[in-house]
């Protein structure tokens, strides 16, 4: 058990003990709150720019838009859909450019609008539409303390403007005001996402993060740079698209990275297994599944006598057992994976997801040798964008 929210099996690998050392003096002696002062935001004492006048004010609107792009809007709307079953407001999300989308607003809502930079194209884009639709929607606007387009237009619209602290990037932005505003407004508590005090106490959930780093390391030495997400969970498919730009943003420098690569299964034992078994041998995989509680039966009675195996059978047995079947399958072909169960949807276990992945890209990205925090090549395409454009 990684938590009592998550069970975890690590990779089947033998342990590296001076890797792991070297692991574990990182992360506790090596100030990592001071190195990286964007964990100060996964902790409950965390200070938001945000008061309770304002969730007052929101909680009377029934939908909202959130508009954003990447880190801005994948963690928020990772929440939402993971545990929508929990939600009872409606939450549309605008993160590429989708005009026809725009054009099908016709209620009254609340924009919440992010952009760290308060400069990026898409995200001006989609407001500028949303706006043209619905002129009398809410805007509250969550944007760096700079002199930016997104902060003047939000004066302008007399909209509320929050502080998104600079040294917050927006991937690592998730349990800071981009994250919990929206998170709050879901009805969903804030204060239970927040698990970093209490899992960097704990000596399993420590050695379970340190080995895993270890062995993904060890792994991208002996070329396997492919981590794909072998995903049984229709609803945390955001949760993943988070964790793809979280990889891909903080690793992927100096020709270095792991290049994520998320898997629908098991639709994609139809399609993409055979590849997985028999292909090229440059993948890692992580299975994932979620445990429900509630899951459809099969009809025994339109089985009309065939197929015995899936009498008195839900859903989820079926799911697992093809889950079980693929693991036993990769263990035997000697394939790397780790896996994930998670028992408990809930915000606890989501927190306590969004925490592992954080630190387990700041470590890997310690042992890379590369800076986490930047994405310089980004810059180039935004630049040449302006420059096409004018």
């Amino acid at each position: 058990m990684l938590t009592k929210n998550i069970k975890f099996s690590n990779f089947y690998k033998k342990k590296n003990n001076s890797l792991r050392n070297k692991l574990i003096k990182i992360f506790n002696t090596d100030k990592i709150l001071e190195t990286y002062p964007l964990l100060n935001s996964l902790n409950k004492n965390y200070k938001y720019s945000y008061g309770r006048n304002l969730i007052k004010k929101l909680k009377r609107y029934n939908s909202f838009n959130i508009i954003g792009m990447g880190g801005s809007i994948l963690g928020a709307e990772a929440i939402y859909y993971f545990l929508k079953n929990k939600i009872k407001k409606n939450f549309f999300f605008f993160n590429n450019l989708q005009s026809s989308r725009i054009l099908d607003i016709r209620k009254l809502k609340a924009n919440i609008i992010i952009s760290k930079s308060g400069n990026t194209l898409e995200t001006i884009s989609n407001f500028n539409l949303i706006l043209n639709k619905e002129k009398k929607n809410k805007n509250i606007i969550i944007t760096e303390q700079k002199n930016n387009i997104l902060r003047k237009i939000g004066e302008k619209l007399n909209a509320e403007i929050l502080e998104h602290k600079d040294y917050i990037g927006g991937r690592y932005s998730v349990f800071s005001e981009v994250g919990m505003l929206p998170a709050e407004l879901m009805g969903l508590n804030p204060r239970k996402f927040k698990k970093f005090n209490n899992l960097v106490k704990s000596k399993k959930f420590i050695n379970s993060l340190v080995d895993n780093v270890a062995f993904i390391y060890e792994l991208i030495k002996e070329g396997k740079k492919n981590s794909v997400i072998l995903n049984y969970d229709e609803k945390s498919l955001n949760f993943f698209k988070w964790y793809q730009q979280l990889t891909s943003e903080s690793l992927g420098k100096k020709s270095k990275g792991v290049f994520p690569i998320i898997s629908s299964m098991p639709k994609d034992n139809h399609s993409l297994l055979q590849l997985y078994l028999d292909g090229p041998k440059n993948n890692f995989f992580t299975f994932f599944s979620v445990r429900e509680k509630n899951s459809q039966k099969i009809n025994k009675s339109l089985l009309y006598n065939n197929y015995s195996i899936l009498k008195k059978k839900n859903f989820q047995q079926i799911i697992i057992s093809q889950k079980k079947a693929t693991e036993n399958v990769f263990k035997t072909k000697k394939i790397p994976y780790r896996v994930f169960e998670i028992i408990r949807r809930n915000e606890e276990a989501m927190g306590e997801l969004f925490t592992f992945f954080i630190l387990e890209t700041i470590l890997l990205s310690r042992l890379l040798k590369v800076n986490p925090l930047n994405q310089p090549s980004v810059d180039l395409i935004k630049k040449e964008t302006q420059k096409i454009l004018h």
